[in-house]
């Protein structure tokens, strides 16, 4: 099959294309055709050796037909999406015309979408879906932040939340794109800075931050909650310095809550891809309530122009290829 590996860790270049055997069927796995998988930022980081693990083929997502399911759990020939679980960490994942993903992180996702927009929706989603409604457990009537809310994954987290009748502020540092965000469906936009919290009308009133920035704004997002409220991080979008001197004694107000996400986390028993209404949201895009449609599709051959896109911030929302 044809797949593309990194040959060293460094820039877009380092993805050289190749030929590797095709995955072999195995018990409690799925042998996937791929169609079509988005581009994530953490797939610049594992190219650029910068995330904790990453295997010889990345690519932590994929949407495409079942090849074989030796357990059958997928029928043969079923659209379905597939999402972390290893893939592109420890197991070869999506750059490629096959994967093998574990049962537990494969998901039907039977649609007439055009395959691009199936790519955009799995791991941006899900993942979206779960920060929002179990991690911050928003309802209609709350105030909710969103930082870094013109990326792929803030603008996915806009549809739903505004889907769910939250009042959402969102925020860039890019005051011209300010209307595609109230577009989107926000209340107004933000100038995305370390001090919001200064700035912001609702400071102590806020019921929820989704921070998709950072370290380097999570205790500004903190500072901004009333009691109760809830901040969870779940982006590095402003790099993945650690937070220096945390001391909660005296930068976390009481009652607040901060919580984490991470997607490479599903598929585990605490949070099975099977929780994820996947096959709803690809109904709501269909129906035009939810918004998938890819900034840019490139082809198989075209993967290092997206991440030089990726690097040079200029995706402006979800990038996906599909394998021709």
């Amino acid at each position: 099959m044809r797949a593309i590996v990194i040959e060293k860790f460094g820039g877009p270049d380092c993805l050289v294309y190749t030929e590797l055997p095709d995955p072999e069927p195995l018990a409690g796995h799925v042998v996937i055709d791929i169609k079509a998988f988005g581009v994530n930022h953490a797939e610049m980081h594992m190219r650029r050796g910068e995330w904790a693990e990453a295997a010889k083929v990345i690519g932590i997502e994929c949407v495409g037909l079942v090849k074989a399911c030796p357990g059958g759990e997928f029928p043969l020939g079923a659209k379905v999406a597939a999402l972390m679980g290893g893939l592109g960490r420890t197991i070869n994942g999506s750059y490629a015309e096959y994967t093998r993903a574990p049962v537990s992180n494969v998901a039907l996702i039977e649609s007439d979408l055009p395959w691009a927009e199936l790519a955009a929706i799995p791991e941006t989603y899900a993942t979206a879906w779960t920060c929002l409604f179990r991690n911050l457990e928003i309802t209609a009537g709350q105030t909710l932040v969103i930082r870094g809310a013109t990326s792929s994954f803030g603008q996915a987290a806009i549809n739903m939340a505004v889907n769910a009748g939250a009042r959402v502020i969102g925020t860039t540092r890019d005051p011209s794109r300010f209307p595609m965000l109230e577009e989107l469906g926000a209340v107004r936009a933000e100038r995305e800075a370390p001090d919001l919290c200064a700035r912001i009308a609702e400071a102590k009133r806020v019921d929820a931050v989704l921070d998709l920035v950072g370290n380097s704004t999570i205790l500004d997002s903190l500072a901004m909650l009333r009691r109760g409220g809830r901040a969870c991080l779940a982006g590095w979008l402003g790099g993945l310095d650690p937070i220096a001197d945390f001391d909660p004694l005296l930068q976390m107000a009481s009652g607040v809550y901060l919580t984490f996400f991470g997607s490479f986390v599903f598929g585990t028993p605490g949070f099975p891809l099977s929780d994820v209404p996947l096959q709803e949201i690809a109904e709501q895009v269909a129906a035009g309530r939810l918004k998938a449609e890819p900034s840019r599709v490139f082809g198989f051959e075209e993967v290092r122009e997206a991440h030089r896109l990726m690097e040079a911030n200029e995706a402006k929302g979800k990038m996906v290829v599909v394998n021709a």
